[in-house]
């Protein structure tokens, strides 16, 4: 059978196992609750899975080997992201976890309006949300569209239209729940589709072996096996290698934090059973398990192709780094294998849209609609019914976007992770008590908004520092700044905030070595994020080799297998992300209500 036939068998079964949970969502959710996030019972296998799969999307699978092919090992840093997307959780997931079973919390916009008493602050969540839904789900579907149409021959349009349709029946069918454990096989696609191609492209006989390939790599021109200098002053820095600074790679993982501070990673927080898969997730799938396919796999895909290109390979002779990926599978994989590695980059695309598409929706149902226009006052069945009609008008906008303006579409997706970082102003203050008054809270996150808007298009990257880096320091800067000129919160939310803090200083005090540890990671992570990603990056451009990788692939190896012990070292040993049966049967009891669901 050809490569395409399996394509579309695997396809096939794909969307049998989507429908199959969209379905069972659909007769057994009938609360608000339950379909929004998935009645707080998402279990830990379904979680470990699902919030890996959906931490790193089709853009990992396809756009990531694309920019080590065009810009070398100095893109290759943003493999960081195994570890900074889900260091964020680390700091966030569990004492967020902790107020939503003891609040009720359903949305993100119910937590950061309770904690700052701000109904304004509610719509800056709700903005940022379907900011986020709409324009990250538009650049992943588009994706899956142009690779339907390299693979398969599929018309752009029309395969975009088909693949938002997989997404946006399981997840209007089924709700939460449905996207989680569709999740769990879009994991197992994800990586192993990253393993199957560069394992392919790794053996092949046009590279000779490890060593054929390892001496093409050394005889690259060092523009592309080494991070240019520090930072560049100034404004952006031109597009390509040039733009792959010490600070730019640095900030740009800040953009990347982004991802699990989003509002609908917040909301897959709340909608966990226990919050016991959170270390592993974090340390574990993330760090070590999609680390390990990144570090080696991807960086075959990109460097292979950046080498059977400058051979001359009539095949590699028009590339774009969109056209990376699918150009590899095309030329090294047998037809089976063609099928498993489509099924795995159309999953890596899915993974990210449906969760945005669902939470996206479930926010403008209970922060707009069920709080402004029906007061309160509507039922279950209803809420629910509405929802879909807000899912399914994120996934037209988002299509929408996706297939009228391809320019603007990059410039979307990087505004997407940015906005998220923007985040961190607000969890600052509710998580960790950073005092930060309710009109800095509005202002900060505002301030925030606009900076990222600014730094990306109107004055890109000054400095060559991300957008991300920009925007919230702005707004942390506004943010604090209201404090020091005397803005006061009047008594009731200072009560409030007072109550909050209590609780989770109470029920989250550390051990005595949870303390310990914590003293001693609050010198050690700084430390690794200046080394491994920040300005001493570049010290990696001459320092040691080994195994035969080049000395920057060397030393982005040796801090990666460094990060996964200071991950662990987070998660575990300083307390950041463990909880114990004590902590877990208090957030039972000691609830507090205070939002209605029905």
């Amino acid at each position: 059978m050809s490569g395409t036939t399996w394509v579309y068998i695997m396809l096939g079964l794909y969307i049998i196992y989507c429908f199959y949970w969209g379905l069972k969502g659909y007769f057994t959710e009938k609360t608000s609750a339950g379909y929004a996030i998935a009645g707080r019972s998402i279990p830990f296998f379904a979680f470990l899975l699902a919030a890996t799969a959906a931490s790193f999307s089709g853009w990992t699978f396809i756009g990531h080997p694309g920019l080590i092919w065009r810009d070398g090992l100095a893109y290759a840093f943003a493999s960081f992201y195994v570890l900074t997307i889900p260091i964020t959780g680390t700091f966030f997931s569990k004492r967020t976890w902790l107020l939503g079973k003891r609040y009720g919390f359903i949305t993100p916009g119910d937590m950061y309006a309770y904690y700052f008493n701000s109904e304004p602050l509610r719509f800056l969540v709700v903005l940022t949300a379907v900011l986020y839904s709409i324009f990250y789900s538009a650049v992943q579907l588009m994706a899956s569209a142009a690779l339907f149409n390299i693979i398969a021959g599929v018309p752009i349009t029309f395969g975009a239209i088909f693949m938002a349709f997989i997404v946006w029946f399981y997840v209007c069918t089924g709700g939460l729940k449905a996207s989680t454990w569709v999740g769990v096989i879009q994991f197992l696609l994800l990586v192993g589709g990253i393993l199957i191609l560069g394992f392919f492209v790794i053996t092949s006989e046009q590279f000779g072996g490890w060593s054929g390939f390892s001496a093409a790599v050394h005889n690259l021109d060092a523009k592309l096996l080494e991070v240019p200098r520090v930072i560049n002053i100034g404004l952006g820095g031109a597009e390509g290698e040039s733009a792959w600074t010490a600070v730019m790679v640095l900030t740009y993982m800040f953009a990347l934090m982004g991802i699990q501070s989003s509002p609908a990673f917040t909301m897959w927080t709340f909608g966990l059973k226990s919050p016991k898969p959170l270390a592993w997730q974090q340390a574990f799938m993330s760090t070590f398990v999609v680390g390990f396919a990144l570090f080696f796999f991807t960086a075959f895909q990109g460097m292979g192709a950046k080498i059977l290109e400058l051979a001359g390979n009539p095949a590699f002779a028009n590339l774009n780094q969109a056209t990376v990926v699918p150009t590899l599978m095309k030329e090294f994989l047998p037809p089976f294998m063609l099928g498993i590695v489509f099924m795995g980059a159309i999953a890596a695309i899915h993974s990210t849209a449906a969760p945005y598409i669902g939470t996206g929706g479930s926010i403008l149902l209970r922060d707009v609609y069920w709080r402004y226009i029906r007061k309160q006052q509507a039922g279950h069945a209803e809420q629910i019914w509405m929802n879909r009609v807000f899912a399914t008008l994120l996934t037209i906008l988002a299509l929408t976007v996706g297939v009228t303006s391809k320019a603007a579409l990059v410039i979307l997706g990087a505004l997407a992770t940015a906005f998220g970082f923007v985040m961190y102003i607000l969890l600052l203050g509710v998580i960790w008590g950073v005092k930060i008054p309710r009109l800095g809270a509005v202002l900060g996150v505002l301030t925030g908004m606009v900076a990222v808007f600014l730094t990306y298009k109107v004055w890109p990257n000054p400095l060559s520092m991300h957008c991300a880096f920009w925007g919230t320091a702005s707004g942390l800067v506004v943010a604090l700044l209201c404090k020091v000129l005397g803005a006061k919160d009047d008594e009731e939310t200072a009560q409030r905030q007072a109550e909050v803090r209590n609780f989770l200083d109470d029920i989250d005090e550390p051990s005595a070595s949870g303390k310990q540890w914590r003293s001693v990671m609050k010198i050690a992570t700084p430390v690794w994020y200046v080394f491994a990603i920040g300005p001493a990056c570049i010290l990696g451009n001459k320092a040691f080799a080994f195994c035969g990788f080049t000395p920057l692939w060397s030393w982005q190896i040796a801090w990666w297998i460094l990060g996964i012990v200071m991950m662990w070292a987070l998660c575990f040993k300083a307390e950041m992300s463990t909880t114990n049966e004590i902590q877990i049967e208090r957030a039972e009891k000691e609830t507090n209500i205070v939002i209605k669901e029905a």
